[in-house]
């Protein structure tokens, strides 16, 4: 165990260049700071606070699991976020410093996951709430960073409160709501109680998404799923009106926001964004966007406000033309794959589930956007003169796209029986080969016009999960789930060598001088295999809890990088078979890791949709 901390403490930390990420489905997770100058929003189990007039990023890490809420106090000194964890065990809430960028203290009572947040007016207090396993409501002390009480936050005869907000102007009085339940409450200091008051809705039975207060604690605002919005207030906790009468907000109100100048503004879970105003409701502008809407957040006055959606999309939007800018988005899916063009560093292309998308590397902009809908892509790779993105899909089609307009040049249909798992392509840029959920290896050949089978290598008897080809063409190996690691001869067409180990193979890499391989999967081992007779040289830990998944190795072959279950990107020496830098970053499992062109960059893609841009620590 001691040589263990003493070898890590020599193994240096990657540096984190940039984040492409954004979880669209946190409630209110996206939040504009106070200073107007940054966007704060969750990703995985990390709080990204992103400038919003330069790239500079910096990250908030210290939750072990996925963040489900996150609140800005009105100082802006204060950054507070919950998390979701395992059944029966305590969920973190974290206070953050906001201008040291660093944890402050951590508040554990409520089980199973923290279902809101709010500060309150002066920084006195912070109140949460438990989920569905907790239904809980506490009170904290920040100055004391400690619980002055708690209550349960509904009734026995209604539903979860999911929603919770402060007054604008006392710091004793906060509101909850959630389905079928509307309370106002009363902090008692002295006696370290708080009094709940149902309110009256009469005849209306509602379960609340959102929830807003006017800036003098006049009235507050709930948007609920029946797509209607409803106005109390908090003084005699009776509903003021309810509207709009017709043409209600289709899928439900999922964010509403009151402006200083009077007026609402409304996100539907359809991405309508509409500006209105009570008693009617009648939308005075709306536009539509992408994804249902999740969070509107102003930005000063409200003259500019940015909004986020399911899609993970964030927009701005400038109040007075009523006009949508889309600033950033990412994948709200898994990402599958991720892979460089031949020789440069400056684009690459990722996939998840239904979409391949093009991304430039320094800004971080998505350059074009491929969706065929209802399919999942496995695997990507680009043709070596850059003139197609050949992708691999569950529909067990193989398509080719034009990188610069998406424009589908070929598809090859029924290329395997069980989707198209892995794919690679030869740098003369005259065949492709693919791999299948069945286990079959394909070699296709692909002219201008046409594209032919040209053999069928029936060996694995499961899915293809990797595909590497030598340099010269001649030569390639795939890694398959059924624990056989298979190098073809590809001018014969017929299999060279077999290598069997007791893994699921995940990836698996060539050596350049080619007379070795490197593979790695589910045993957590990484394997060098001498290429001539399949004997395995040495195996090294790859890590110590879950599968490695992502494997690439440098073009001088001195370094590779691994990435996998244990969210953590590792930079090995090949030589000496040792860590020298580990970068931590991902909050998902890592599904594949690249190395750019030139070693600039290594870029490691995750199944919370998270892209993470490091910098290289050897640069060639």
């Amino acid at each position: 165990m001691e040589n263990q901390t003493s070898l890590k403490a020599e193994v240096a930390e990657l540096e984190l260049e940039a984040v492409i990420g954004f979880n669209g489905h946190v409630p209110t997770g996206l939040k504009c700071h106070p200073d107007q100058e940054h966007l704060i929003y969750p990703l995985g189990c990390t709080i990204l606070i992103q400038a919003i007039n330069t790239q500079e990023q910096n990250f908030l890490h210290g939750h072990s699991n996925n963040i489900s809420c996150v609140t800005i106090s009105k100082s802006g000194v204060y950054i507070a976020s919950g998390q979701v964890t395992f059944m029966g065990f305590k969920a973190d809430i974290i206070l953050w410093d906001y201008k040291k960028r660093e944890l402050i203290a951590r508040l554990s009572l409520h089980k199973g996951k923290i279902e809101a947040l709010a500060f309150s007016p002066n920084d006195l207090y912070l109140v949460s709430l438990g989920g569905p396993d907790d239904g809980s409501v506490v009170v904290w002390s920040i100055a004391k960073r400690e619980a002055i009480c708690g209550s349960p936050a509904a009734g026995l005869n209604v539903g979860n409160a999911t929603t919770v907000l402060f007054s604008k102007c006392r710091d004793e009085m906060f509101v909850t709501a959630g389905n079928g339940t509307i309370r106002v409450w009363e902090l008692d200091l002295p006696n370290r109680k708080i009094w709940p008051t149902e309110c009256q809705t009469g005849q209306m039975k509602r379960i609340v998404m959102s929830v807003t207060m006017a800036d003098d604690d006049s009235f507050f605002y709930l948007g609920t799923t029946t797509g209607d919005i409803l106005k109390m207030n908090p003084r005699t906790k009776l509903l003021a009106d309810t509207g709009p009468a017709k043409d209600k907000f289709s899928l439900g109100v999922s964010a509403i926001k009151c402006l200083k100048m009077g007026g609402l503004l409304v996100g539907s879970r359809a991405g309508l964004l509409v500006f209105c105003r009570s008693p009617s409701y009648k939308p005075i502008k709306k536009i539509q966007l992408q994804g249902g809407i999740t969070s509107i957040t102003p930005r000063g006055e409200g003259h500019q406000f940015f909004v986020g959606t399911e899609e993970s999309h964030i927009y701005r939007v400038n109040f007075t033309d009523f006009k949508e800018t889309l600033i950033a988005t990412c994948h709200s899916e898994a990402v599958q794959d991720i892979v460089f063009p031949f020789g440069t560093a400056e684009l690459f292309a990722t996939c998840a589930k239904k979409d391949i998308r093009v991304w430039h590397t320094l800004s971080n902009r998505e350059l074009l956007r491929i969706t065929v809908p209802n399919m999942t892509c496995h695997s990507i790779d680009f043709m070596r003169d850059g003139k197609s993105i050949i992708s691999a899909w569950d529909d067990s089609r193989i398509r080719a796209f034009a990188p610069e307009t998406g424009r589908l040049i070929y598809v090859i249909n029924n290329a395997h029986r069980i989707g198209v798992t892995a794919i690679a392509t030869t740098s003369d840029c005259k065949r492709v080969i693919s791999g299948g959920g069945e286990g079959e290896v394909r070699v296709w050949q692909i002219s201008s016009q046409t594209q032919k089978l040209e053999e069928a290598l029936k060996e694995h008897k499961s899915s293809v999960s990797c595909i590497r080809v030598k340099n010269n063409n001649e030569e390639c190996v795939t890694a398959s789930t059924d624990g056989t690691c298979i190098i073809w001869d590809l001018v014969r067409l017929r299999r060279n060598q077999m290598i069997l180990a007791n893994t699921l193979f995940q990836c698996v890499c060539y050596h350049p001088e080619e007379f070795q391989i490197i593979t790695s999967g589910t045993d957590r081992k990484i394997a060098y295999w001498e290429v001539f007779d399949g004997s395995v040289i040495r195996e090294l830990e790859g890590s110590l809890s879950g599968s490695v998944n992502g494997m690439d190795i440098t073009q001088e072959g001195v370094h590779f990088v691994t990435g996998g279950n244990d969210h953590l990107v590792k930079v090995w020496d090949y030589n000496e078979g040792e860590v020298t830098h580990v970068g931590v970053g991902h909050s998902g499992n890592i599904t594949s890791i690249r190395i750019s062109p030139g070693n600039q960059y290594i870029i490691s893609v995750s199944a919370d949709g998270a892209i993470l841009r490091w910098k290289c620590p050897f640069s060639s």
